[in-house]
């Protein structure tokens, strides 16, 4: 029992041991010195929120363009590849992700100049590529909202001209193609023509070798190559006149390429009618602001400033009450 009641005397008569009841009076006592540091705090964070910029942050939410937003672009790309052109959900997948891709490289370039501006474009629902959640930073609410819908309007017409030009480069090379295999059918008829001829010549020489003049069989539709002879010399003649001034005969496949020819050299597809997004959420005009805090500010200053004056006051004390040790 005697040894607990020592052990108490000795903590407490024991000079490291904190006193809390102590520390609350020292406290108390220098509560003026303490209002002073959170009153100085509390001005600085006054001229803080004066003079600190303002950042308030505009959303907009986008997604994959509606069909009639790109039905001349997809039309156009119907007639440049008929069968082989791709499907309206991959074109509108293919228009946004190429807006997506021009959007981030905006948003980089503006990050990397001398006054940054902030700029964001991400998967609205994480996992899923589309909607896309697009937010920008400015020094008003009004500034941010007209801001971002200056930058997806300027995006929008950019990729719309880079998909203009893409598709005239696609129908200079289809109208290229086109024309190439043109020439080929031409020459293969030209060819066959020619051949023709030759084969109507070769039988005239076995008629007139034979002395055959007038046709010698009743049903022309039985000729062949051997038996073309049996025509006689005056029709092979006439035939062989008709053959050098008849036009090239052509199959159907020539006129199929011809019409595709002239359908395309007809496309003009207007950037303007071109759309690479489509809205779900408008940039909205926020209404309240990223920082400064004001709220948050001013009990970040109170807090600071009771610290310090606390550190001020306990530290007077402290050394008002020091004594060296012998």
């Amino acid at each position: 029992m005697s040894q607990n009641n020592n052990n108490v005397v000795s903590s407490r008569n024991d000079p490291e041991q904190i006193d809390l009841i102590d520390l609350v009076m020292q406290l108390w006592r220098g509560k003026w010195t303490i209002a002073v540091f959170v009153a100085i705090t509390i001005v600085l964070a006054g001229v803080y929120l004066a003079t600190a910029k303002e950042k308030w942050t505009s959303t907009a939410i986008i997604t994959q363009p509606d069909a009639a937003q790109i039905a001349t672009y997809a039309t156009a790309l119907n007639n440049l590849y008929g069968e082989n052109a791709p499907i309206m959900s991959d074109i509108q997948l293919r228009v946004v992700g190429r807006f997506n891709s021009a959007f981030s490289a905006l948003a980089q370039s503006l990050d990397n100049q001398d006054v940054p501006e902030k700029l964001t474009i991400e998967p609205a629902v994480k996992g899923q590529p589309l909607p896309l959640n697009v937010t920008y930073v400015g020094e008003t609410a009004e500034a941010a909202q007209k801001q971002l819908a200056q930058y997806i309007q300027q995006i929008d017409e950019q990729t719309a001209k880079e998909l203009g030009v893409d598709l005239k480069d696609n129908i200079k090379q289809q109208i290229t193609t086109l024309n190439a295999s043109l020439q080929n059918q031409e020459k293969v008829a030209r060819e066959q023509k020619e051949l023709r001829i030759q084969q109507i010549a070769e039988a005239l020489k076995y008629a007139q070798a034979a002395k055959i003049a007038s046709p010698q069989i009743q049903q022309t539709e039985d000729v062949t190559q051997d038996t073309m002879f049996l025509l006689g010399s005056a029709a092979l003649e006439s035939m062989i006149q008709n053959e050098s001034t008849r036009p090239l005969v052509f199959l159907p496949t020539y006129y199929e390429t011809k019409q595709n020819l002239l359908d395309i050299q007809n496309l003009n597809v207007n950037p303007s009618t071109i759309h690479a997004y489509r809205y779900v959420m408008k940039p909205d005009l926020p209404i309240r602001r990223d920082s400064p805090k004001k709220s948050i500010t001013l009990i970040l200053a109170v807090l600071l400033g009771g610290i310090i004056g606390s550190g001020v006051v306990l530290g007077r004390n402290a050394l008002r009450n020091y004594k060296p040790r012998a």
